[in-house]
């Protein structure tokens, strides 16, 4: 229960909140960094942004609002992670469709290539020619002109 307490302190502490919602947002100076790791010398946005982030904490908007101010200022580009919500919701699922479609596509390749493996297994062990008849008749013509071929 203490665990539980502590935890719960710290949640609601303008620090925390700050750290988390900073890790939340990318800096919009082209650096590709999250907002709270922007390591740009001389950055010319994250001071800002930070600062904008920072008041929101302070008037007590709630999470949602200090995301939605910067999508409404800086556009969609400025969430570190897509929402879960239209068209965003493509690049939550769009990974894990790629990957099960590939998974299923290895599967049906290896399984056709055993098959074929297995068929061309069994017609050697039965004596069966798989070529066409020209091959057939060749062979026929090979084996007259040098003998049975046996030894």
């Amino acid at each position: 229960m203490a665990v539980a307490v502590c935890f719960s302190m710290g949640a609601t502490d303008n620090h925390s909140r700050f750290n988390d919602l900073s890790h939340r947002l990318m800096c919009t100076c082209s650096c590709a960094e999250i907002l709270g790791e922007c390591n740009h010398v001389g950055c010319p946005n994250s001071t800002g942004e930070l600062n904008e982030l920072r008041a929101g904490i302070d008037a007590g908007h709630s999470d949602k609002e200090i995301l939605d101010s910067f999508v409404a200022k800086y556009g969609a580009i400025v969430l570190a992670a897509p929402t879960t919500h239209g068209f965003d919701l493509v690049a939550w699922i769009a990974p894990f469709a790629v990957f099960g479609a590939a998974l299923l596509g290895t599967i049906l390749l290896v399984r056709r290539w055993a098959n074929v493996s297995i068929g061309k297994t069994q017609a050697v062990l039965a004596g069966v020619d798989s070529g066409d008849n020209a091959d057939r008749e060749r062979r026929e013509t090979i084996r007259r002109e040098t003998g049975d071929g046996g030894f």
